[in-house]
This record gives structure tokens, sequence and C-alpha cells, in this order.
């Protein structure tokens, strides 16, 4: 699994059709279009995210390795 910043994990989102809902801080807070889904992504500048951290967005969002 290749590593990604928050701020890269955001535009990958956003490019799926998640919508930003709201910023708490340093959390970024995404809702899918389904109204369903929530996702919350740590954006600490450039900081690549944890692996787990980034396991458990991707899982949660339904991104592949192949999408990053």
């Amino acid at each position: 699994m290749k590593a990604v910043s928050g701020k890269r994990m955001c535009r990958l989102l956003e490019e799926r059709g998640w919508r930003l809902d709201r910023i708490r801080g340093s959390h970024h807070i995404y809702v899918h279009p389904d109204g369903g889904r929530r996702v919350t992504v740590p954006v600490h500048g450039n900081t690549e995210l944890k692996p787990g951290t980034q396991r458990s967005i991707m899982r949660d969002a339904g991104l592949s390795d192949a999408d990053l």
C-alpha cells in the first residue's frame, strides 16, 4: 500500500464523489451522496497518514490500492 497524506486522501475522496461536510480542527469529515456513509480524514499538512488509519479510511470509503 502506497502511503499518502491527508490532503491527497481528501482529493481522492472528492474525485470519487464524496462531499466535504465540515471541518473540526484538523479533521475533515466527508459524506457520501447516498447519505449513509461518513469518513473522517486527519489533515496535518503533507504528513503521511499512518498505515492503520489509511487502511481504515480506504475500507470505509470503498477505495482499493489501485485507486492510489
